[in-house]
């Protein structure tokens, strides 16, 4: 199934992103689903003023819930554990 088939222009979605200038560093982000502004044909994501193309490389989530509990199963708490 193509991922595209999975969305519509106008939901809001949750993703696991990283932080492009620590990759050490990643949170759960808002973003939208919206018609790629190169190809009318395609839908992308929208966060941070810059379009995403939709991929399977890409955990996307309906709920901010369901983003953060990936988000912990993949990172772990933060809670106690900061050493810096």
């Amino acid at each position: 199934m193509n991922i595209e088939q999975s969305f519509e222009p106008g939901e809001v979605v949750y993703i696991i992103i990283r932080n492009p200038h620590a990759q050490g560093v990643a949170n759960v982000q808002q973003a939208a689903v919206v018609r790629h502004p190169e190809d009318s044909n395609k839908i992308a994501l929208f966060v941070h003023d810059h379009y995403y193309p939709l991929s399977n490389e890409v955990a996307i989530f309906p709920t901010e819930e369901a983003a953060e509990m990936a988000y912990h199963e993949a990172f772990g708490s933060v809670d106690g554990e900061y050493y810096g």
